[in-house]
């Protein structure tokens, strides 16, 4: 069996703020109006506040953070140019799903005839990274065992504690929304890719799904590109956090086939065991525990991806250059999650515009200078303070039809 490729990329799905009242707004269209050719790549989603892009596929990790700056870049000078924002974090603060407007696509549509009113709220934010896996076998068996650290990976990328103008309680309210749809969450294991084949191909002869892109689980082998895909994170706020999660999943593919060469294995846990590790990193983030099954214990949550790291992942690090990448995570344990910020953030000003302009400046971090919108203090305010217990309410009339957004 040959070693697999290793290539990496990443699609990030962004939102298009007004950045006078600092909620989402229908900007789709006048982004790709730029003259930008990069700008010609991008895709749109269900919503029309929405913008997807999408690397290519990559090397080497230093590659891909050229790619990634250079596509963020683009969509953050062509919002500019246009009068908007963009900002990346796994839900909006205090947006309205029913207000916004849905991409007049036949391709939406069809998802929103489909999944009815489960679509219409899917107003989410999420990474996708891309691992090459040329060998089926090994595509299936990688997902098998990698399923184990998706709730690691989630607690770095936790972005999306508010949700309807409220504190939910929750690090990642973005798993919870888009769990209701089906084919999500943890899969199962596999007997090898024959067995995959033959669920995908009976959905697809039952008329249940179209092809593999609708199933949407939190790992899955894409169904066009010989890729294994981690679906699982929240977007990330900060290009750095970005590359420092797709560092770790290559790294992680890197060391599931560096034990299958040495004719070894890392054990397979079942769903319903990760579950429950992925049900606390949505809760808690990087402050709650992980188990730690093979000890059958708990640890606290960054102890767990130090170990993930220091233990398991170090002896490909080198070989791969990425170290440092990989490293960041000890920053953002240090410094905090998205979602801490954000938090953390509100806690000071009690003004969830505060956090969209935080996360309008860290989407920018090592990309570009962006220019905010009015000082909050002299914008005559769309949305009331969120407190808890309490709904933000914008004041004007909800426009446009209602309509949410889902991802290959």
């Amino acid at each position: 069996m040959k070693a697999p490729s290793l290539t990496v990329g990443i699609e990030e799905e962004y939102q298009i703020i007004d950045p006078v009242t600092r909620d989402l707004t229908p900007g789709f269209e006048s982004l790709i109006r730029s003259d930008d050719p990069l700008l010609l790549e991008v895709k749109p989603e269900l919503h029309q506040c929405q913008v997807e892009i999408g690397t290519k596929p990559c090397a080497t990790i230093a590659e891909l953070r050229e790619e990634l700056t250079k596509h963020r870049k683009a969509v953050i000078g062509a919002a500019a140019q246009h009068g908007l924002a963009i900002a990346s974090a796994g839900t909006h603060p205090f947006s309205n799903w029913m207000n916004q407007e849905m991409t007049p696509k036949e391709r939406y549509l069809g998802v929103k005839a489909e999944l009815q009113d489960l679509a219409h709220r899917l107003l989410i934010f999420g990474t996708h990274v891309h691992v090459g896996i040329e060998d089926d076998e090994f595509r299936i068996d990688c997902l098998n065992a990698a399923r184990y650290v998706l709730p690691h990976i989630l607690c770095l990328s936790t972005s999306s504690p508010f949700w309807f103008g409220r504190n939910t309680g929750l690090h990642s309210y973005r798993s919870i929304v888009f769990k209701n749809f089906p084919r999500t969450g943890v899969p199962r294991v596999f007997n090898g890719w024959s067995e995959y084949a033959n669920v995908v191909d009976t959905l697809v002869e039952t008329r249940s799904i179209p092809d593999g892109s609708k199933i949407w689980w939190d790992v899955r082998p894409h169904h066009l590109y010989p890729t294994l895909e981690f679906r699982i994170c929240d977007v990330n706020t900060r290009v750095d956090e970005a590359i420092c999660v797709a560092a770790m999943l290559q790294a992680v593919v890197a060391k599931m086939w560096k034990l299958r060469r040495d004719n070894m294995t890392f054990r397979v846990y079942p769903a319903d065991l990760i579950e429950e590790n992925k049900w606390r990193a949505v809760r808690w983030g990087l402050g709650g525990k992980l188990i730690d099954f093979g000890k059958r214990k708990e640890l606290p949550a960054p102890e767990a991806i130090r170990e993930l790291i220091s233990w398991f992942l170090d002896d490909v690090l080198d070989e791969l250059g990425t170290r440092k990448e990989v490293e960041y995570a000890f920053d953002i344990l240090q410094h905090g999650s998205s979602a801490q910020r954000q938090l953390a953030t509100y806690a000071r000003t009690g003004d969830l515009r505060a956090v969209v302009d935080q996360l309008i400046t860290e989407t920018a971090e090592g990309v570009c200078d962006v220019t905010l919108g009015p000082p909050l203090d002299s914008v005559d305010s769309r949305v009331t303070a969120a407190r808890p217990g309490t709904i933000a309410m914008p004041i004007t009339q909800p426009t446009g039809a209602p309509a949410e957004s889902v991802s290959d």
